[in-house]
């Protein structure tokens, strides 16, 4: 009696394949940053959840399949070491009767309750004859008493497989028995049921979906308040940019914390300061041109009407008319230089020979009147410095000592460094600045109340220059009395060094 043995089940299952359903497109709306976040956040959270409950399905119907192969294996091995090994307990002989042999087997075998351990043993006619241990399978229709399914399983030439039935999938393993040198006349068949087990796995899958769905609505819940509070921000940058007017530029958003929200929320405050002294500047340019432009047009007008037909008269009218389109003129100059102080290029700093350029303005400076001009001092260094700018102020320095001083006096001219800082300074020997008077003279249109000498037709408008050219330096405008008498001014600034081997 020869056997042929299972080395192990195989399957051959058919998989379905999904396919999802297609999605709408929604209505062509302005979505919201917030609810784009969400559907984002909805969409990457969904494929996330559904991947790891596939997954997770994928991993336990693979580990069914991987039971019930260890199951058919070690049926069918029992069988084939029984029937070597084992005898006829009636005669102590070896089994020389197929029927006999699956009987008794049968009857020492416990089967797992979706197991069916049945003998097939083919009869005269050429049908089957089943045998099996008394047990009920929970199933629609068991082997046993599926006749075309013990046909098919007993007719194939493997020793395992997958049989599909309408009335649900069998697992098979078989040992085939039969009379030395001849066919197969009966056989052992292990069959297992896997629905009940698919259904755990599918009972199982389900639970996670409807876990996953719990969690993606408490974390869309979540998302929802968290990106509100995490946007509000910028709903409070909207809000105050729709609230915004030439007339009130005053307003800011509160900068909390220390990430993106708070820099965004700080940038556009930066933004509307500088949008405020923009504004601040155009409307004190305005100011300042109308309140000065004001009295030379109306003198210019009053001549104009009162002109007669005398030339004597006529040359005067003119010569007066003349002096006041020339202030005019320097007002205007003076004006737009101030308004063009707020822009970010008014300076342009490149490497300059201090000694060199104070010795420009010392000569520069001579021409402006009869003084006793003195170089002072120089700074023996290279600096980053606008030097059509610097050399601006410190004429223009020159030129209010010139006014407040009589022929004759000193003036002197220098530089010097004084720790970090670079000092250009103009030096007048005249009656020097009241105490009340130290801040008011740099603003504009402002004099002061006790300088004496020559006073120009100037508008008042210099020192307001020499304080925005030092203050484009990120420097300023330093005055302290003249040892002596008289006044100090020094343009005050902290002027990086140039690099060594730069072109000067």
């Amino acid at each position: 009696m020869t056997t042929t043995t299972a080395a192990g089940a195989h399957r051959t299952t058919d998989r379905a394949t999904t396919t999802p359903a297609p999605t709408t497109d929604s209505g062509r709306r302005r979505v919201s940053a917030r609810v784009r976040i969400l559907l984002w956040l909805l969409l990457v959270m969904a494929v996330a959840l559904a991947s790891v409950a596939m997954t997770t399905r994928s991993f336990l119907l693979r580990d069914v399949d991987n039971r019930i192969n260890r199951l058919l294996t070690q049926e069918t091995g029992e069988f084939a070491n029984f029937e070597e090994q084992g005898g006829d307990p009636r005669t102590g002989r070896p089994f020389t009767d197929a029927d006999r042999l699956l009987t008794v087997f049968l009857e020492r075998q416990n089967p797992d309750a979706d197991e069916e351990l049945i003998g097939l043993v083919t009869r005269t006619d050429g049908s089957l004859r089943p045998l099996r241990q008394p047990h009920d399978v929970p199933v629609a229709l068991p082997l046993d008493r599926d006749v075309d399914a013990q046909r098919r399983i007993f007719g194939s030439p493997a020793s395992s497989g997958v049989l599909h039935r309408p009335e649900g999938e069998i697992r098979w393993a078989k040992v085939t028995v039969a009379q030395q040198g001849r066919e197969p006349d009966a056989a052992f068949v292990v069959a297992f049921h896997p629905e009940r087990e698919q259904a755990r796995v599918n009972s199982v899958f389900r639970t996670l979906l409807g876990i996953s769905g719990v969690a993606l609505l408490l974390t869309v819940g979540i998302a929802w308040a968290v990106a509100g509070r995490i946007l509000r921000p910028v709903r409070v940058v909207r809000t105050a940019a729709a609230q915004l007017t030439e007339q009130d530029l005053t307003r800011r958003i509160p900068v909390h914390g220390n990430d993106d929200i708070a820099a965004l929320a700080d940038t556009f405050n930066g933004m509307l300061d500088r949008l405020e002294r923009a504004f601040a500047a155009q409307r004190e340019f305005v100011d300042d041109a109308g309140h000065e432009l004001r009295t030379p047009i109306t003198i210019v007008r009053g001549h104009l009407e009162l002109m007669g037909d005398d030339p004597a008269e006529r040359e005067e009218t003119v010569r007066l008319v003349t002096d006041e389109l020339d202030r005019m003129s320097r007002i205007v100059e003076d004006l737009l230089l101030l308004a063009k102080a707020e822009r970010p290029d008014f300076v342009s700093p490149e490497p300059v020979q201090v000694a060199e350029l104070t010795a420009d303005v010392y000569v520069k400076a001579r021409t402006l009147g009869e003084r006793d001009w003195q170089l002072d001092g120089v700074a023996d260094l290279e600096a980053e410095l606008d030097p059509q700018r610097i050399t601006q102020a410190m004429v223009q320095l020159a030129q209010n000592a010139v006014q407040h001083t009589t022929p004759g006096r000193t003036i002197r001219i220098g530089s010097r460094t004084d720790g970090p800082h670079l000092e250009l300074y103009v030096a007048d020997s005249g009656p020097g600045v009241q105490p009340q008077d130290t801040e008011v003279i740099f603003e504009r249109f402002r004099r002061g109340t006790a300088r004496r000498g020559a006073r120009g037709s100037g508008a008042g408008l210099g020192l307001s220059i020499v304080k925005a050219i030092a203050e484009g330096h990120r420097g300023r405008v330093r005055l302290h009395g003249t040892p002596g008498g008289g006044a100090t001014f020094a343009l005050v600034l902290h002027a990086p060094r140039a690099p060594e081997g730069d072109p000067t």
